[in-house]
């Protein structure tokens, strides 16, 4: 069953969304939203605490939180969350198709091994998968994970989330990334599988993904269409 602080978090960003309350708007106090949604204010704290890290408001000591502009499609750079997480979240109309899943040779993963590190005697999965939003293919993810902690992957694990498999299923927590962002010229995959509508560029995010242990487990490319997204990092200053 869902925390009762996650119910109302939700509540609040479809109100957000739906414009309930307009940018630069106040929210009810604390004491007010306690009434409204039957809960404490430690509660309903949790729940702006999560509103406020996520970017849709700003605390203000004396005077309470303040509606900040979010824009719908900005894709977080600094967190590391699925694509079916994002889509959600964003509630985009989105489908992913899978084009490539198999494991790779060992003649032809000397370029992934050399991302993940791995040594000739460890298997690489490579899944090659596009993003479809509102009809348009307009991401193309290239991943490769080491199989000996991906042991098994499917196309209907491919399809929903490998992320929510790993650790649901796989019992591993992940921890951390190394990202890399980069503007690169389209490659004959990126023209064959994704709507590229004439563009001449698309933005690239590399990232190396660790497990809560440290150990390095996928590779990842991730390739945007440039007028679908805007990278962004929320970021709050921390005072020693």
């Amino acid at each position: 069953m869902q925390k009762k602080y996650l119910i109302i978090y939700n509540d609040l960003v479809r109100k957000i969304q739906e414009s309930g309350w307009a940018i630069g708007n106040l929210l009810p106090s604390e004491n007010e939203l306690a009434r409204e949604y039957e809960a404490s204010r430690e509660t309903i704290r949790k729940a702006l605490d999560l509103l406020s890290q996520n970017g849709y408001i700003q605390k203000i000591q004396g005077k309470g939180s303040v509606v900040i502009d979010r824009n719908k499609l900005s894709f977080p750079v600094s967190g590391i969350q699925s694509y079916s997480e994002l889509a959600e979240k964003l509630n985009l109309n989105s489908r992913t198709i899978v084009h490539t899943l198999k494991r790779l040779k060992p003649e032809d993963q000397r370029e992934a091994a050399k991302f993940l590190k791995t040594d000739p005697t460890e298997s690489i999965w490579n899944v090659i998968r596009t993003r479809e939003i509102d009809g348009e293919k307009v991401i193309l993810d290239k991943d490769y994970f080491n199989e000996t902690y991906v042991p098994m992957l499917s196309e209907e694990i491919c399809e929903t989330s490998i992320y929510n498999h790993i650790e649901k299923e796989l019992n591993l927590m992940i921890g951390f990334a190394k990202k890399e962002i980069v503007v690169e010229t389209p490659t004959k995959e990126d023209h064959e599988l994704l709507d590229l509508e004439g563009f001449t560029n698309v933005v690239v995010i590399r990232s190396q993904v660790h497990l809560e242990d440290t150990n390095l487990f996928q590779f990842t490319e991730s390739r945007h269409r440039p007028d679908k997204f805007r990278f962004v990092d929320f970021a709050r200053r921390v005072k020693d």
